[in-house]
């Protein structure tokens, strides 16, 4: 008699198990998705799209099929706000883990819905793509595809901004700083869509796509770097004084030590460096960007 109630015990145990392990498992499995910016390839490379990405410690590299990577907010903490984020890496590489993978973890946190995108090289060695035109076309592409999926991700359209880190803030750069229109007439409806950032947050941006004079229209712009970063504290701080020229929304933060690629802040010896997320939280939330619909 013994035997046999722990046998229903233990059945009973199983099936507990069942209906409370196997949906954690399954919301686990869904709240990452990646899909391609172009599902037949990029036009014009489509016979390059099934080559393998090469991936190592902390980088990725041969990218011929560009795509987004989705990473959702806490389940009834969705705020209708979306960002793309851009991993630096020189276009030579990503550094997608921490460029990529930490900042949407901390950002999905705040309740914003995030595509981490994975763009295509034009630095890396043998490369085919050129860095006057892939930039452009990979960050058009990746918000108008943010946008086509705005009812899917429950995602106010007018709310839809960048991040970038280094190489990845030069991919901001690219479709900040003009007109975003779609085509009308475009036969992929996905191609009519506008792929201006309605914001930007670029931290040690390089200097590529910074324009002589910040235009009318520029997004608001939360702008971040070391005042040591021998390759882009000048692009902060000119930008800086360019959006304050155009009398265009500008925060800066320019700190003493740093240098450059300290990521999200967590391996740096610098306290100012280490609780850096939080100025960029802050700047969100003054915005009106972390607000419920």
């Amino acid at each position: 008699m013994i035997s046999r109630n722990i046998r229903i015990d233990c059945t009973a145990f199983v099936t507990l198990l069942t209906f409370v392990l196997v949906p954690t498992f399954n919301f686990a499995q869904d709240t990452k998705k990646v899909f391609p910016l172009w599902e037949n390839g990029v036009p014009g490379f489509e016979n390059r799209r099934t080559e393998p990405e090469q991936a190592k410690d902390y980088w990725v590299k041969n990218i011929n099929s560009p795509s987004l990577e989705v990473v959702l907010p806490p389940a009834g903490k969705a705020n209708g706000t979306a960002v793309v984020v851009c991993p630096g890496g020189g276009f030579r590489l990503l550094v997608y883990n921490a460029e990529g993978t930490e900042p949407a973890e901390y950002l999905a946190k705040l309740g914003i819905t995030v595509f981490v995108l994975k763009y295509r090289l034009p630095r890396e060695e043998g490369s085919p793509y050129s860095l006057e035109k892939a930039p452009r076309e990979d960050a058009l592409r990746a918000m108008r595809q943010v946008r086509s999926r705005a009812k899917e991700y429950g995602i106010d359209p007018n709310k839809v901004g960048m991040l970038g880190f280094s190489a990845g803030g030069e991919v901001v750069a690219a479709v900040a700083y003009a007109s975003g229109k779609g085509d009308p007439a475009a036969k992929d409806p996905i191609d009519r869509l506008d792929g201006k950032p309605d914001f930007q947050m670029l931290v040690y941006p390089g200097p590529l796509g910074i324009p002589e004079t910040v235009p009318a229209d520029a997004p608001p712009a939360f702008l971040l770097a070391a005042n040591d970063d021998p390759c882009c504290g000048v692009t902060t701080a000119s930008l800086l004084v360019k959006y304050r020229e155009a009398k265009r929304p500008v925060e800066a933060h320019l700190y003493t030590k740093g240098d450059h690629g300290f990521n999200m802040g967590n391996r740096s010896q610098w306290q100012s460096i280490k609780s850096w997320p939080q100025r960029m939280a802050d700047w969100l939330g003054d915005n009106g960007y972390l607000g419920k619909q």
